[in-house]
């Protein structure tokens, strides 16, 4: 044997019982410390806190913190989740998994909307809030009555219709055969063939070029569709052009609006209106948009102008400026972040 793996040998022989042992390192960690982590809320109700909320509070606090997404009435907006209905659709090639159809614990649905929304602004709903909106998702899937109170006390009486369909994955035991055999890797089908298209699936994105949009309606059409113009707003004042840095910062911050909101060049209305040239035009008057809460509607007829001044009010606080909006997002507080969002929205109303 040689002299290093003799060496090696020795050291490992001393080595072994020490490292078999504990290194004596940290200590247990305390009680309030483990509570500070564990926040989660189980199947069987442990880590609920103490609290209730009805439906209609529910109602109240779903369509000011959750409806710009999700809908008023649970039913999605655009791609974001639809939250109610989809019952008897789990055994279909296109399942609709709501909270209704598909959730099998209501701790889940618990959880996830205390610690996870509203979007932009999560963990800033009470317990109480939290089981009033969770209250009123029940009620949109029509499992629990409009004068239903949702409490950690009966919270395990609720029974969520999906809860026996998971199963324990017994894959170890029990293999399908498609996975246990060796995979075909050639002529493994004797013809094929196409049984679907993206435009069925609403997976193509519509680029404005699809026969249907490239027609134009008659002349006669055209004459009957034309309303009286609206009455024009006031001209804002022009501004300088926007710092060329304060808008590449801009570009950065307006990344905590770009899920709802789209700016540039062809950018479509989505959740929230389009925004390419907001800065200057009149509140609720985005070419396409429907959406439009009724105060956000009213404020425009009234002259409501987007300049720098009243941008800068409603990026700070949208419900404080402009109560009752469908604003989902709790606002911008860093002055730095307003001032380069609006350079960078000006930048593209020039």
């Amino acid at each position: 044997m040689s002299k290093f793996l003799e060496a090696s040998a020795v050291i490992a022989l001393l080595a072994g019982p020490a490292l078999a042992e504990p290194l004596g390192l940290g200590r247990p960690a305390l009680p309030e410390e483990i509570a500070a982590w564990d926040h989660d809320v189980r199947p069987d109700g442990q880590g609920l806190p103490p609290g209730s909320g009805d439906v209609l509070t529910g109602e109240e606090l779903f369509s000011d913190n959750c409806a710009a997404c999700h809908g008023e009435f649970a039913e999605g907006v655009d791609n974001w989740p639809k939250l109610a209905g989809g019952f008897d659709t789990l055994d279909r090639k296109d399942p609709v998994k709501t909270v209704g159809s598909y959730w099998p614990y209501l701790s889940t649905v618990w959880d996830y909307v205390h610690h996870s929304m509203p979007f932009g602004n999560a963990q800033t709903l009470s317990n109480d809030e939290t089981y009033a909106i969770v209250a009123y998702i029940l009620y949109s899937n029509d499992l629990v009555d409009e004068d239903f109170t949702l409490s950690n006390e009966n919270f395990l009486s609720v029974e969520m219709p999906n809860a026996a369909g998971f199963i324990e994955d017994d894959r170890e035991a029990v293999e399908l055969p498609l996975f246990s055999q060796p995979p075909c890797m050639e002529n493994c089908k004797d013809s094929v063939e196409i049984t679907a298209h993206a435009s069925v699936l609403d997976v193509t994105p519509d680029d404005g070029t699809d026969d249907a949009a490239a027609v134009e309606p008659a002349p006669e059409d055209q004459a009957q569709a034309v309303e009286p113009p609206a009455p024009e707003p006031e001209p804002v004042a022009l501004v300088e052009a926007p710092d060329p840095a304060l808008v590449e910062k801009g570009a950065k911050v307006f990344k905590k609006c770009a899920a709802c909101h789209k700016i540039g060049d062809g950018a479509k209305n989505g959740v929230g209106p389009a925004l390419t040239g907001v800065f200057g035009r009149q509140a609720a008057t985005a070419d396409g948009f429907k959406k439009y809460s009724n105060p956000m509607k009213e404020a425009g007829e009234a002259g409501l102008v987007w300049d720098h001044d009243n941008l800068d009010a409603y990026l700070a606080d949208p419900r404080a400026f402009l109560p009752k909006n469908r604003m989902a997002f709790a606002g911008l507080r860093k002055d730095a972040d307003r001032a380069a969002v609006i350079a960078y929205l000006q930048s593209f109303s020039q």
